[in-house]
């Protein structure tokens, strides 16, 4: 596994109500919302990013107001299409 060290203001922290740990799990979590979000990664490595099982990424993505589908109507109406 690889580590990253970022730097961050002394502010944010209490800011956010979060201690060092705190702010990387949410951080971890919230980048791979978003990059789910942005179909840069499958929900399996989102999850893996996020440091969580699939089944609480999947109700991370609910709280984030993100689908956990990533096809759209198209995409979808194609893949069904194939299965007749």
């Amino acid at each position: 596994m690889t580590t990253v060290t970022i730097q961050v203001p002394d502010s944010v922290l209490p800011s956010l109500h979060l201690d060092p740990a705190g702010f990387v799990r949410e951080m971890r979590l919230a980048a791979a919302i978003k990059w789910y979000e942005l179909r840069r990664v499958s929900q399996e490595n989102a999850a893996e990013i996020a440091g969580v099982n699939r089944a609480d990424f999947i109700t991370a993505l609910s709280q984030a107001q993100v689908s956990p589908f990533q096809l759209n109507e198209a995409e979808l109406r194609e893949e069904l299409h194939g299965l007749c």
